[in-house]
């Protein structure tokens, strides 16, 4: 039988909403065994954004498949004696409730490390210590405050929100890193650690190469930008690579929202760009052959290339550029990768059997080992495995369970 690579590990995951139970579904999917610790009226997003009515939404399921559920009142003494209990018998703790909620709980680092000296014990936050410690943290007020939003969209538009989740599942990921780390050197140590992570700084190290700019800004304009005008800040460049290799979204036929393919103009594809967009003359122009020449033409080339493009569905572009060794990529919506066979026999797009909802579709591991292979399991029900976890591993009789249960500590 496979042993999975976090096989033995015991995460205690305190943690709602995304950015929490976006990492430790990642830990749940590389084999630790998860056990959410949610309020008896269970994490908010089991009803948020719900599609079926009385059944756990989407938000919830595709955020925490591979655990097990408990419910837990930790308001209450016996609450707390229980929690007591679970951390003693976990090797990661998580959280990402508002700064100095556990303290207030009464479990504060030290306590928590007195009751068991080898956990790793995980916060995530808004922020680090400083003005914004306090501020309530969202997805897209991460995104403005950790440098995504200033530079994403076209330069006569306002700022962007990316489609991408990274200031919650991207702060989840950082949050994996650094757990396993903290894993990893207590097999040296043999004690845990405290780990933090902020959701503003995830998302400055996402856009570490706009940091990048604006010191190189100091030198003068940013060339490979298809930007006019510069100030002192880097400005928004719409679809523009941004890197040494100039890129851009052009529209194909028949010109729907998203019939565009990602085009990337290498030095070397210059000259198979110019006999597929029947201007082969181009690739010995002096004004157009070399890269150095096409930089103040970024908008020019783009719109020759888009010329072709725009009479040829994204399909045969993506056929035609790649059949010339040119990076592309075509715009692919949602549809279209939810329905990509593809993305489903890599395990990517998994169709999972929900005891509620019937079956649904979720994103499956990025993170693929050869000796831990993932099988998606649906998301627990609320207090799915109190018995499994209180009476089989804890040891609670069933008339105290019972006493839990009516008494609203689970």
């Amino acid at each position: 039988m496979t042993t999975k690579a976090l096989e033995g590990i015991r995460v205690l995951d305190m943690t709602h909403v995304q950015s929490g139970p976006s990492a430790t579904q990642l830990m749940a999917w590389l084999g630790a065994d998860v056990v959410k610790l949610e309020a008896p009226s269970g994490d908010i997003t089991r009803t948020q954004l719900r599609d079926i009515p009385d059944a756990d939404s989407l938000y919830f399921t595709m955020l925490n498949s591979n655990k097990r559920s408990i419910t837990l009142n930790t308001k209450t003494e016996r609450g707390k004696q229980l929690l007591t209990e679970l951390i003693r018998r976990s090797d990661v703790l998580v959280e990402n409730f508002g700064p100095g909620a556990i303290d207030r709980m009464g479990f504060t680092w030290d306590r928590i490390r007195e009751i068991n000296p080898r956990i790793v014990y995980a916060s995530i936050k808004g922020f680090g210590d400083g003005p914004y410690t306090d501020f309530k943290a969202y997805e897209v007020v991460a995104q403005a405050m950790g440098g995504s939003m200033a530079t994403t969209g076209f330069e006569d538009g306002p700022p962007m929100a990316t489609g991408a989740q990274i200031g919650d599942s991207g702060t989840g990921v950082h949050a994996v890193a650094a757990v396993l780390a903290a894993l990893l050197q207590r097999t040296r140590t043999g004690r845990g650690q405290r780990v933090n992570v902020a959701m503003q700084h995830a998302v400055l190290n996402l856009c570490r190469v706009k940091l990048r700019d604006q010191q190189r800004l100091a030198h003068g304009p940013l060339a490979e930008y298809p930007n006019d005008d510069f100030g002192d800040e880097v400005p928004r460049s719409g679809n523009a690579s941004g890197g040494g290799q100039p890129g851009w979204a052009v529209k194909c036929a028949p010109g729907g929202p998203n019939d565009y393919v990602y085009v990337i103009v290498q030095p070397t594809g210059w000259k198979p760009i110019t006999r597929l967009i029947g201007r082969p003359e181009l690739a010995d122009d002096p004004g157009w052959a070399t890269p150095r020449a096409r930089l103040p033409r970024l908008a020019k080339m783009f719109q020759l290339i888009e010329e072709w493009t725009t009479t040829l569905p994204k399909w045969q572009v993506l056929e035609q550029l790649n059949a010339e060794s040119i990076p592309c990529g075509p715009i692919l919506s949602t549809k279209e990768i939810i329905e990509d066979a593809s993305l489903a026999a890599n395990d990517m797009v998994v169709e999972v059997a929900h005891p509620e909802r019937g079956s649904y579709v979720t994103v499956g591991s990025p993170l693929k080992l050869s000796d831990s292979p993932v099988d998606i399991t649906a998301s627990p029900l609320l207090g799915e495995h109190n018995e499994e976890i209180y009476i089989g591993e804890l040891g609670l009789g069933d008339e105290e369970l019972q006493l839990l249960r009516t008494g609203g500590v689970i």
